[in-house]
């Protein structure tokens, strides 16, 4: 059987210690150990709070390259918006396309010019978005383009599985818009205005 000593400098002997002394050492030594693991963790992970353009930043890429919202280029036409629905890939852009227009009136009403709101969207609760607030009870956004990335985090959520038109205008009617004839409409302005052919 193995005996254990410590030695104690008062005394400048050894002296015999028991198991459960040993049991209590190695406690003490593990916490001692852990408590330096996490201080040294704390200290080379840094905490930050992720803010909605950054996440716009962080997950929205295309080919390798990150997209950057130009401040300085948000003034809006709808060649603009189709160059954006292009470049962020919607797997049904003429419907997109066709949901802002009749979102906004083509582009004329007031949650649109005020809010910046492409969609009619109303501020999220549950999912990352780039909402700033809500305005006449609709979120607003610091410009269109905002408006927009904030549909493809709404779709990217909701609409990502559906694989044809028809399920993608299923669900719309079911669950985005109020009015009954909504996809109807949909349908109407994608044929009239040739949407399909903008991309």
């Amino acid at each position: 059987m193995k005996k254990y000593y410590k030695y104690n400098t008062d005394k400048l002997e050894y002296s015999k210690i028991g198991k459960i002394q040993i049991i209590k050492d190695n406690i003490i030594f593990i916490l001692g150990f852990l408590l330096f693991l996490i201080s040294i963790l704390y200290l080379v992970i840094p905490s930050y709070s992720i803010t909605s353009k950054e996440v716009v930043n962080k997950y929205i890429k295309e080919e390798n390259e990150i997209v950057v919202i130009n401040r300085n280029d948000n003034e809006f036409s709808q060649e603009k918006l189709i160059g954006e629905i292009d470049r962020l890939n919607f797997r049904f852009p003429h419907i997109v396309l066709a949901q802002s227009i009749i979102e906004t009136g083509h582009f004329t009403s007031t949650i649109f010019m005020e809010n910046h709101n492409l969609f009619g969207m109303r501020e999220p609760r549950t999912r990352i978005n780039t909402a700033i607030g809500t305005h006449r009870g609709h979120a607003y956004y610091d410009s269109w383009v905002e408006s927009l990335f904030d549909y493809g985090f709404y779709s990217s959520r909701y609409l990502g599985k559906l694989k044809t038109e028809e399920e993608y205008f299923q669900y719309l009617s079911r669950h985005y818009a109020i009015d009954k004839t909504y996809v109807t409409k949909l349908k109407i302005i994608i044929k009239k205005e040739k949407l399909k052919e903008k991309f």
